[in-house]
């Protein structure tokens, strides 16, 4: 069986994925979620032209060395001077607070001098100065944030401000994580002969967390048909977005858990990736749920979920690709082979801006490298190897 170009298998999957199915909620449950709709202003900000400082709101023509005014009134915020600012009068006015008609500057109280209910200025007044007029921050029917984006602090603070008091974001998938493997313990556990630590949900979960409403992790299954089928059975009566499962391969290319997820009426949409590593994904559907069955070595089914999986959960919520970063080497790359390899590498910080130290390790079960890693080089097929200073596309690690 033919191995599937990366690029087709992530088109496939990509395919695959629903459109944005919008929900409202509340302006304070939306931090971290995607719009799926622009936030809008529902009015012009500032509503009114305000005062940028603490001072004096006048006419700039009134304003000469030694020229007093009549202070007529006060503005604060919230309780703007009720009346028009005429020849020869100035009010007293306060950061946030309207400019009345009439006035147009506002001079500083640093360079006032007030006696009683008169003012008089040491520096010349400069038309429109310290006035930040109606809409100047924006303006009512302006797209203030676009769809597509996760929502941060600022863009929360801009949407209060704009009065959204709810946003449309995109539904989050729910998603179930199951592991496979007769040699597989809890983290915690006493090693007995032959067993090693389960790490591939736990790894999993946190890096789906923020693109899930849920992620579930249905425990481990051993290499047994009878339990898988029932584990999955249960899993699919749940009817979960995306099921994702790691190992399950037994003898030679037999796979038990793609037997299995086919007797359970999954449609694979195809097995086996040109790509190190992580050659053994699979990809396919059952109903609206959309099953990935990952590599069980625990560097394969990391990073087939960063080139594959969080693509998918990005479309799933109407975020863009994330494009690769293009950056120097810091040291050489060797050749590769027919399939594209995702090499591990630093992001290594120099005097002439970021640059990447390739990881020499390439094991795929060797998971202290990824964690030092911060970024996957994506060296294509039969690439002859790049030498310190070329230009690669690298995959950032984490990313959101």
């Amino acid at each position: 069986m033919s191995l599937l170009p990366v690029d087709e298998a992530l088109a496939a999957i990509l395919a695959r994925v629903p459109e944005i199915a919008p929900e409202e909620v509340h302006l304070s449950a939306a931090a971290g979620r995607v719009l799926a709709a622009p936030i809008i202003a529902q009015h012009d900000q500032p509503p009114f032209d305000a005062s940028a400082m603490d001072g004096y709101a006048l006419r700039a023509a009134d304003v000469a060395p030694d020229q007093w005014l009549d202070i007529v009134g006060t503005s604060q915020a919230g309780a703007g001077f009720v009346g028009t600012v005429g020849p020869g009068q100035a009010i007293r006015i306060f950061t946030g607070a309207p400019v009345p008609p009439g006035a147009d500057t506002v001079i500083m109280q640093e360079e006032a001098v007030r006696d009683g209910n008169r003012v008089r200025f040491t520096a010349p007044a400069r038309l429109g100065h310290s006035i930040r007029p109606r809409g100047n921050d924006f303006s009512t029917g302006d797209i203030l944030v676009e769809p597509g984006t996760r929502l941060q602090p600022m863009q929360i603070a801009v949407a209060a401000t704009a009065n959204c008091g709810a946003l449309a974001v995109a539904r989050r998938p729910r998603i179930a994580l199951l592991a496979t493997g007769d040699e597989l313990v809890l983290p915690g556990t006493p090693l007995g002969p032959d067993q090693i630590v389960a790490s591939n949900s736990f790894g999993l979960a946190p890096l789906f967390a923020p693109y899930a409403d849920d992620v579930v992790d249905l425990g481990i299954v051993p290499d047994r048909v009878d339990l898988l089928r029932d584990t999955l059975a249960r899993a699919f009566a749940d009817e979960p977005d995306i099921l994702v499962t790691t190992g399950g391969a037994s003898v030679g290319e037999h796979d038990l858990v793609q037997d299995v997820l086919k007797d359970l009426g999954v449609t694979l949409d195809f097995w086996r990736i040109n790509m190190r590593p992580g050659k053994p994904l699979m990809f396919g559907t059952r109903g609206k749920t959309l099953v990935f069955g990952l590599p069980g070595n625990p560097v394969s089914a990391m990073v087939t979920a960063l080139v594959f999986v969080l693509p998918a959960l990005r479309r799933w919520l109407g975020q863009t690709p994330q494009a690769p970063w293009r950056l120097p080497l810091l040291a050489p790359t060797p050749p590769n082979t027919a399939r594209r390899h995702f090499m591990r590498a630093q992001l290594v910080h120099t005097d002439t801006g970021p640059g990447l130290l390739p990881i020499s390790q390439t094991d795929s079960g060797h998971t202290s490298s990824l964690s030092r890693a911060a970024m996957l080089i994506i060296q294509p097929e039969h690439d002859p190897g790049q030498s310190i200073g070329a230009l690669v596309d690298a995959l950032p690690i984490n990313f959101g």
